[in-house]
């Protein structure tokens, strides 16, 4: 009975082999994973095998619906997918013949518009374990057994159930530390290796250019160099720890008309030159620099094309000229919006042909993705689209699966390690310390901060801000993290030192906003009392801190503003407070640059924290107490008015100037001019002195580089960090040029009385401009090196000449 038991299993085993090739029996060998079960080590298989062989003998062996099948997206569970493990239905859907990749997958996301809550989210070994029950099912129970690539997002943290922290990314732009960012990096790609994650869509390179403008908060600035830097620094650290970045969003994204997004997607006004020069840039460097594995392509157009329907952008630009090597994946909508937002195609079969021609390899959205799959397999089968063309696009993405050592171990080695790796305590640290260099101090009359709770033993704790914690949870970074309210940071930070009462003051908006921006509504009855119950409490303390601004239902994606002061009430409770005689410190939550006008003139001490991290009212309470020394500096200009929009930097000569006050049309004066804040702003508690300004050669041919050295001493009596920034003018050029350029920064760390040497180098890029004819240049002339504390505040300049 037992050999005849024995028989039975042995036919069905074959039977199984012979009929699907799905099985796992043996497909596991020393050194090689027989992913076609075939019984034979395949070239594609063989990781002594250079990749590109391995990719080309992987492609001749795919069928059609093998190959469609790596040119979707599956959106991870309750997105789309609707299981949370592998069903016998699988064999039924799509990706029976495999998928490119899973993003979001069992993530336990949440934020005000999304919950898509996981048992196996928590604990982190569960997640890896889960990953790996998933990655099973591919490997095994598909016929070629492609490994799926597990996507997720990360520009502030891994957006997953309690990973660690960090600021929003317009808060690290104001760190300007580039080894901080290097960590942060690190964590990220760290946590997503250990939770099963291959592939993290971060970070965001588009230069925030309009501050009224709903995802200024998720980028580092308006600076194309300061967001290289950065940028570089964080794929690179992602990339260490053995996972993709996929930069987000080419190109062009992040100017929409009028500073509008949401619906729409159209007719940004960049002209050709400053293209390259302020959207590209970062592109080009950071892929250049840090090769990177991934790149999002944007729903929006440039002049006409839609970018995800545009060979220029997608293959020209991207592969030929910036030597991109990764895979394209579309942000939402994309390839769609060719058909129903751009009206390019004619129908969305069409919108897709056009999208793979360009040079799109996977498409992402939030519909099953057969809604892609079957279209392109049309269009084959009607010789629409080429087999060359269909290989060239798979083929990129079985290269970063390769390259990714997907195909040697698709599994996470050990699930239980994730529980030591994910948020530790170094981890948290790091994010802390990140937290801390993000805050930019905008204001201090008279030394007001560092409070001194002996002093001023009696605080209130006041504004819409104080209670609130969405900010700290907002969409793309970690959910599910205790957060520490700045009421409370400060509470715990007093103890029994002092008294710390709180009072709301007024919600964050009123009934009628966002109109009420242009037709003012008299206070309400419970308006007027939340008010006037801030103004009691005020009358009994010493100091009153006002935490106020913006929370993440009012800046974000698709939440474009049309005016940038302070919403709702906000400022009427600032006016009134600041009316009580009690010095009023201002604490500001927020996502873009506001105009904070009568603030600015009256309010005694300003602090920006932008949208901090869980640990946002401990590090608050940190720097308005001085434990810890602001250092941190704007990275996007704070205009006055929406009515300057464009206010940047950098600009070109005189259009950002004052108006002429005598002279040929000196006359009247119709404009409020300049910034209220710059670009590279931002005080500190102490003092610094700038000497020794160093450049050498002072004469060199346009492939030198050039040295630059300068003396930076804390002349003060606390320690602290000043950002020294490198800025180099162009005197004479073939074109126009910017007024100047941000070339270099670095963060340094000063104890009282010390002084560091600060050291740049130029490179010939550092130098070029697109002449005449649109090519990188550098020309013969003179140049200025100009080392200042802000784009505004120059200390010291020094020229050289390029022969």
């Amino acid at each position: 009975m037992k050999n005849k038991n024995k028989l039975l299993l042995l036919l069905a085993l074959c039977a199984v082999q012979g009929a699907s090739a799905q099985t796992t029996t043996n497909i596991y060998h020393k050194g090689w994973i027989d992913f076609n079960k075939n019984g034979k080590k395949d070239v594609f298989e063989d990781p002594q095998q250079p990749i590109e062989k391995r990719v080309a003998d992987l492609l001749s062996q795919m069928t059609v619906e093998e190959k469609t099948c790596q040119m979707a997206t599956l959106y991870g569970y309750k997105r789309v997918l609707k299981d949370e493990m592998p069903v016998p239905n699988w064999k039924n859907e799509v990706w029976k013949d495999g998928i490119a990749n899973i993003d979001e997958e069992l993530n336990s996301l949440t934020s005000y518009t999304d919950n898509a809550q996981s048992q196996y989210s928590f604990p982190y070994s569960k997640h890896a374990e889960a990953i790996n029950t998933i990655q099973h099912w591919f490997v095994e129970q598909t016929r070629i057994g492609i490994p799926v690539d597990f996507t997720n997002e990360g520009i502030h943290g891994l957006n997953h159930d309690r990973a660690t922290s960090l600021p929003a990314p317009i808060g690290i732009g104001s760190t300007w530390d580039k080894d901080l960012v290097r960590q942060a990096g690190q964590t990220v790609g760290r946590e997503a290796k250990a939770l099963g994650y291959t592939n993290v869509y971060a970070p965001i390179l588009d230069p925030a250019r309009d501050q009224r403008w709903g995802r200024v908060v998720e980028c580092y600035g308006e600076d194309p160099f300061h967001i290289a830097e950065l940028g570089k620094q964080m794929v690179l650290g992602i990339q260490e720890e053995g996972v993709a970045a996929t930069l987000k969003h080419f190109a062009v994204y992040s100017v929409p008309k009028g500073g509008r997004d949401g619906n729409a997607r159209t007719d940004p006004h960049v002209a050709p030159r400053e293209m390259y020069q302020i959207y590209l840039y970062p592109f080009r460097r950071v892929i250049q620099e840090a090769h990177p594995l991934g790149v999002m392509s944007s729903y929006n157009d440039w002049d006409g094309v839609p970018i995800t329907g545009s060979h220029y952008f997608l293959t020209e630009l991207l592969r030929e000229k910036f030597g991109f090597t990764g895979y394209v994946v579309s942000d939402s909508e994309a390839a769609e919006f060719l058909y129903s937002k751009h009206h390019v195609a004619e129908d969305y079969k069409e919108g897709v042909r056009q999208a793979v021609e360009a040079g799109l390899n996977v498409r992402t959205n939030f519909t099953m993705p057969q809604t892609y799959i079957m279209p392109v397999r049309e269009l084959i089968a009607e010789g629409k689209l080429s087999m060359k063309t269909i290989d060239e696009r798979v083929g990129d993405v079985l290269r970063v699966k390769f390259k990714l050592g997907l195909f040697d171990n698709p599994y996470v080695s050990d699930p239980k390690a994730a529980d030591k790796i994910v948020h530790t305590a170094a981890s948290t640290a790091m994010g802390l310390e990140l937290n801390r260099e993000s805050m930019v101090l905008l204001k201090n009359d008279n030394n007001l901060l560092p409070l001194d709770i002996k002093k001023m033993p009696r605080i209130l704790v006041t504004g819409p801000l104080a209670e609130e914690t969405n900010y700290a949870i907002s969409r793309y970074g970690p959910s599910h993290n205790p957060v520490t309210t700045v009421l409370k940071g400060i509470q715990d930070y007093v103890g029994d030192r002092g008294s710390v009462v709180g009072a709301k003051g007024c919600d964050i908006i009123d009934a009628t906003w966002p109109e009420s921006e242009i037709i003012e509504t008299p206070l309400t009855n419970q308006e007027q009392i939340e008010i006037n119950n801030a103004v009691n409490r005020a009358k009994d303390v010493d100091v009153i801190v006002a935490v106020v601004g913006e929370d993440a239902k009012r800046v974000g994606e698709s939440l474009s503003r049309t005016g940038l002061g302070l919403p709702g009430r906000q400022l009427k409770l600032i006016q009134a407070l600041q009316a009580t005689g009690k010095p009023v410190v201002m604490v500001m939550i927020n996502g873009q640059p506001l105009t904070i006008n009568w603030e600015n003139r009256y309010v005694p001490a300003i602090l920006e924290a932008w949208f901090p991290g869980p640990e946002s009212g401990k590090v608050i309470a940190e720097t308005l107490f001085g434990d810890y020394n602001p250092g941190g500096k704007l990275p996007i200009t704070f205009p006055k008015t929406v009515g300057q929009i464009e206010l940047n930097f950098p600009f070109k000569p005189a259009s950002q100037a004052s108006q002429p006050t005598s002279g040929p049309n000196g006359y009247g004066k119709t404009s409020v001019n300049g910034p209220l804040y710059p670009f590279g702003y931002g005080l500190s508690y102490t003092t610094f002195e700038y000497k020794n300004l160093v450049v050498t050669p002072d004469k060199a041919n346009n492939q030198a580089d050039i040295n630059v050295s300068v003396d930076v001493t804390n002349t003060g009596k606390r320690k602290g960090d000043e950002v020294v920034q490198l800025y180099l003018k162009d005197k004479v050029s073939s074109v126009t040029t910017y007024e100047f350029d941000l070339r270099g920064f670095e963060r340094v760390k000063l104890a009282p009385g010390e002084t560091k040497t600060v050291k740049f180098t130029l490179h010939p890029d550092d130098l070029a401009l697109l002449d005449k004819n649109m090519n990188w240049t550098v020309e013969p002339g003179a140049f200025e090196v100009m080392i200042g504390s802000s784009s505004e505040d120059i200390k010291l300049k020094k020229e050289f000449i390029i022969e």
